[in-house]
Protein backbone atom coordinates (compact mmCIF):
# COMPACT_ATOMS: atom_id res chain seq x y z
CA UNK A 1 0.00 0.00 0.00
CA UNK A 2 1.60 3.27 -1.04
CA UNK A 3 2.29 5.88 1.35
CA UNK A 4 0.21 8.71 2.81
CA UNK A 5 1.25 12.23 1.11
CA UNK A 6 -2.01 14.10 2.00
CA UNK A 7 -3.64 13.68 5.20
CA UNK A 8 -6.58 16.41 6.56
CA UNK A 9 -7.94 15.57 9.69
CA UNK A 10 -11.12 17.34 11.49
CA UNK A 11 -10.87 20.52 9.27
CA UNK A 12 -13.11 23.50 9.55
CA UNK A 13 -12.92 26.34 7.62
CA UNK A 14 -15.63 29.71 7.98
CA UNK A 15 -15.61 33.01 6.12
CA UNK A 16 -17.13 36.13 8.11
CA UNK A 17 -19.29 38.37 5.86
CA UNK A 18 -20.59 41.23 8.08
CA UNK A 19 -21.45 40.57 11.44
CA UNK A 20 -22.36 36.61 10.02
CA UNK A 21 -20.04 33.78 10.21
CA UNK A 22 -20.46 31.08 7.14
CA UNK A 23 -18.81 27.92 7.95
CA UNK A 24 -17.56 26.32 4.62
CA UNK A 25 -15.32 23.50 5.75
CA UNK A 26 -17.39 21.11 8.24
CA UNK A 27 -14.88 18.53 9.64
CA UNK A 28 -13.31 17.54 6.78
CA UNK A 29 -11.37 13.75 7.02
CA UNK A 30 -9.32 12.88 4.15
CA UNK A 31 -6.33 10.51 3.16
CA UNK A 32 -4.80 10.58 -0.06
CA UNK A 33 -1.58 8.15 -1.05
CA UNK A 34 1.55 8.91 -3.02
CA UNK A 35 1.07 9.15 -6.70
CA UNK A 36 -2.70 9.17 -6.56
CA UNK A 37 -4.43 11.42 -8.81
CA UNK A 38 -7.86 12.69 -7.61
CA UNK A 39 -10.66 14.83 -8.33
CA UNK A 40 -12.50 17.11 -6.35
CA UNK A 41 -16.31 17.52 -7.55
CA UNK A 42 -19.66 18.55 -6.32
CA UNK A 43 -22.03 22.24 -6.83
CA UNK A 44 -21.12 25.37 -7.11
CA UNK A 45 -20.16 26.89 -3.52
CA UNK A 46 -19.75 23.42 -2.03
CA UNK A 47 -16.29 24.04 -0.99
CA UNK A 48 -13.91 22.63 -3.31
CA UNK A 49 -11.55 25.33 -3.98
CA UNK A 50 -11.31 26.34 -0.50
CA UNK A 51 -10.40 22.92 1.01
CA UNK A 52 -7.99 22.89 -2.16
CA UNK A 53 -6.41 26.10 -0.98
CA UNK A 54 -6.57 24.88 2.64
CA UNK A 55 -4.79 21.49 2.04
CA UNK A 56 -1.79 23.73 -0.29
CA UNK A 57 -1.47 25.76 3.11
CA UNK A 58 -2.90 29.23 1.20
CA UNK A 59 -5.68 29.29 3.72
CA UNK A 60 -5.14 28.43 7.39
CA UNK A 61 -8.09 26.57 9.00
CA UNK A 62 -9.63 27.26 12.33
CA UNK A 63 -9.16 23.62 13.55
CA UNK A 64 -7.45 20.54 12.02
CA UNK A 65 -4.40 19.25 10.84
CA UNK A 66 -2.91 18.98 6.89
CA UNK A 67 -0.10 17.09 6.78
CA UNK A 68 1.68 16.97 3.61
CA UNK A 69 4.83 14.45 3.14
CA UNK A 70 4.60 14.10 6.87
CA UNK A 71 4.86 17.47 7.98
CA UNK A 72 2.46 19.46 9.98
CA UNK A 73 1.61 22.16 7.23
CA UNK A 74 0.17 24.63 9.95
CA UNK A 75 2.59 24.24 12.75
CA UNK A 76 5.38 25.87 10.10
CA UNK A 77 6.60 29.22 10.98
CA UNK A 78 5.69 31.39 8.15
CA UNK A 79 9.29 31.23 6.71
CA UNK A 80 9.45 27.66 6.44
CA UNK A 81 5.94 27.12 5.19
CA UNK A 82 6.82 29.38 2.47
CA UNK A 83 10.15 27.03 1.79
CA UNK A 84 8.37 23.79 2.31
CA UNK A 85 5.17 24.89 -0.31
CA UNK A 86 7.44 25.83 -2.77
CA UNK A 87 10.04 22.90 -2.71
CA UNK A 88 7.00 20.76 -1.88
CA UNK A 89 3.74 21.85 -3.62
CA UNK A 90 2.77 23.01 -7.30
CA UNK A 91 -0.50 24.87 -7.32
CA UNK A 92 -2.06 25.53 -10.89
CA UNK A 93 -4.80 28.02 -10.85
CA UNK A 94 -7.75 28.53 -13.19
CA UNK A 95 -6.88 31.81 -14.34
CA UNK A 96 -3.15 31.23 -14.67
CA UNK A 97 -1.99 33.89 -12.56
CA UNK A 98 0.72 34.34 -14.97
CA UNK A 99 2.47 38.06 -14.35
CA UNK A 100 1.99 39.76 -17.42
CA UNK A 101 5.21 41.74 -17.68
CA UNK A 102 7.21 38.48 -17.31
CA UNK A 103 7.98 36.36 -20.50
CA UNK A 104 6.35 32.54 -20.50
CA UNK A 105 10.59 31.97 -19.76
CA UNK A 106 10.75 34.54 -16.47
CA UNK A 107 7.19 33.15 -15.43
CA UNK A 108 8.48 29.60 -14.92
CA UNK A 109 11.75 30.93 -13.22
CA UNK A 110 9.71 32.61 -10.88
CA UNK A 111 9.64 29.37 -8.63
CA UNK A 112 13.31 29.15 -8.20
CA UNK A 113 13.99 32.69 -7.87
CA UNK A 114 12.02 32.42 -4.41
CA UNK A 115 13.80 29.25 -3.35
CA UNK A 116 17.10 31.44 -4.27
CA UNK A 117 18.05 28.81 -7.44
CA UNK A 118 18.89 29.89 -10.88
CA UNK A 119 16.56 26.96 -12.99
CA UNK A 120 16.99 28.74 -15.95
CA UNK A 121 18.38 25.03 -17.49
CA UNK A 122 14.85 23.45 -15.89
CA UNK A 123 12.54 26.62 -16.87
CA UNK A 124 13.68 25.81 -20.37
CA UNK A 125 13.51 22.01 -20.01
CA UNK A 126 9.77 22.31 -18.52
CA UNK A 127 8.63 24.68 -21.30
CA UNK A 128 10.01 22.21 -23.49
CA UNK A 129 7.14 19.35 -21.82
CA UNK A 130 4.59 21.66 -22.13
CA UNK A 131 5.38 21.75 -26.15
CA UNK A 132 6.33 25.74 -25.65
CA UNK A 133 10.14 26.05 -26.03
CA UNK A 134 9.58 27.98 -28.90
CA UNK A 135 7.32 30.44 -27.10
CA UNK A 136 9.57 31.34 -24.13
CA UNK A 137 10.30 34.65 -24.80
CA UNK A 138 6.61 35.73 -25.44
CA UNK A 139 4.39 37.67 -22.76
CA UNK A 140 1.63 36.19 -21.67
CA UNK A 141 -0.79 38.12 -23.47
CA UNK A 142 1.17 37.21 -26.47
CA UNK A 143 -0.01 33.91 -25.95
CA UNK A 144 -3.49 32.13 -26.26
CA UNK A 145 -5.93 30.63 -23.16
CA UNK A 146 -4.26 26.99 -23.57
CA UNK A 147 -0.76 28.19 -23.97
CA UNK A 148 -1.12 30.47 -20.94
CA UNK A 149 -1.95 27.29 -18.62
CA UNK A 150 0.58 25.21 -20.23
CA UNK A 151 3.07 28.21 -18.90
CA UNK A 152 1.23 27.77 -15.56
CA UNK A 153 1.93 24.05 -15.22
CA UNK A 154 5.35 24.27 -16.43
CA UNK A 155 6.02 27.08 -13.32
CA UNK A 156 3.98 24.48 -10.86
CA UNK A 157 6.23 21.34 -12.06
CA UNK A 158 9.84 22.98 -12.68
CA UNK A 159 10.51 21.92 -8.87
CA UNK A 160 9.69 18.41 -9.59
CA UNK A 161 6.91 19.23 -6.82
CA UNK A 162 5.86 15.51 -5.35
CA UNK A 163 2.53 17.13 -4.64
CA UNK A 164 0.44 19.07 -7.09
CA UNK A 165 -2.93 21.08 -7.14
CA UNK A 166 -5.13 22.26 -9.36
CA UNK A 167 -8.17 24.69 -9.66
CA UNK A 168 -10.43 23.99 -12.26
CA UNK A 169 -7.45 24.23 -14.68
CA UNK A 170 -9.24 24.00 -17.85
CA UNK A 171 -12.37 26.23 -16.51
CA UNK A 172 -11.75 28.66 -18.82
CA UNK A 173 -10.67 26.45 -21.93
CA UNK A 174 -13.05 25.04 -24.71
CA UNK A 175 -13.62 21.54 -24.53
CA UNK A 176 -10.49 20.73 -27.29
CA UNK A 177 -8.04 22.63 -25.08
CA UNK A 178 -9.43 21.25 -21.81
CA UNK A 179 -9.02 17.89 -22.97
CA UNK A 180 -5.17 18.69 -23.97
CA UNK A 181 -4.13 20.50 -20.83
CA UNK A 182 -6.11 17.63 -18.78
CA UNK A 183 -4.11 14.79 -21.00
CA UNK A 184 -0.77 17.07 -20.58
CA UNK A 185 -1.29 17.08 -16.57
CA UNK A 186 -2.01 13.66 -15.79
CA UNK A 187 0.92 12.87 -18.22
CA UNK A 188 3.33 14.77 -16.50
CA UNK A 189 2.71 13.51 -12.95
CA UNK A 190 2.33 10.48 -13.80
CA UNK A 191 6.21 10.85 -15.67
CA UNK A 192 7.10 12.35 -12.24
CA UNK A 193 5.08 9.94 -9.60
CA UNK A 194 3.53 13.47 -8.12
CA UNK A 195 0.06 13.68 -6.47
CA UNK A 196 -2.45 15.38 -8.30
CA UNK A 197 -5.47 17.15 -6.64
CA UNK A 198 -8.31 18.92 -9.54
CA UNK A 199 -10.99 20.54 -8.37
CA UNK A 200 -13.27 20.50 -11.59
CA UNK A 201 -16.98 20.55 -12.78
CA UNK A 202 -16.15 18.12 -15.56
CA UNK A 203 -17.78 14.94 -14.49
CA UNK A 204 -16.04 13.25 -17.36
CA UNK A 205 -12.50 14.78 -16.56
CA UNK A 206 -12.98 14.05 -13.37
CA UNK A 207 -13.47 10.15 -14.61
CA UNK A 208 -9.65 10.39 -15.62
CA UNK A 209 -8.66 10.14 -12.32
CA UNK A 210 -7.81 7.35 -9.71
CA UNK A 211 -10.18 8.59 -7.12
CA UNK A 212 -12.98 11.01 -7.26
CA UNK A 213 -14.64 12.73 -3.97
CA UNK A 214 -18.04 14.42 -4.08
CA UNK A 215 -17.89 17.41 -1.89
CA UNK A 216 -21.31 18.84 -0.62
CA UNK A 217 -22.13 21.29 2.03
CA UNK A 218 -18.45 21.36 3.02
CA UNK A 219 -18.60 17.99 3.63
CA UNK A 220 -17.09 14.89 1.35
CA UNK A 221 -20.16 12.78 1.14
CA UNK A 222 -18.88 10.46 -1.41
CA UNK A 223 -15.79 8.95 -2.44
CA UNK A 224 -15.47 6.69 -5.37
CA UNK A 225 -13.21 4.43 -7.50
CA UNK A 226 -13.28 6.42 -11.21
CA UNK A 227 -10.26 4.00 -12.78
CA UNK A 228 -11.35 0.42 -12.14
CA UNK A 229 -7.30 -0.21 -11.87
CA UNK A 230 -7.37 1.73 -8.38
Amino acid sequence: MPEVMIEARKVHRSYRIAKKSIEVLHGIDLSIRKGEKVFLCGPSGAGKSTLLYTLAGLERPESGSIHIAGEDLYSLAPKKQAAFRNKHIGYIFQNYLLLPELTALENVLVPGAIGGIDARDAAMAALKRVGLAKRAEHLPAELSGGEQQRVAIARALVNHPPVVFADEPTGNLDSRNSEEIMELLLGLTNEGAATLVVVTHDEALANRGDRKLIIKDGKITDAGIARSSV
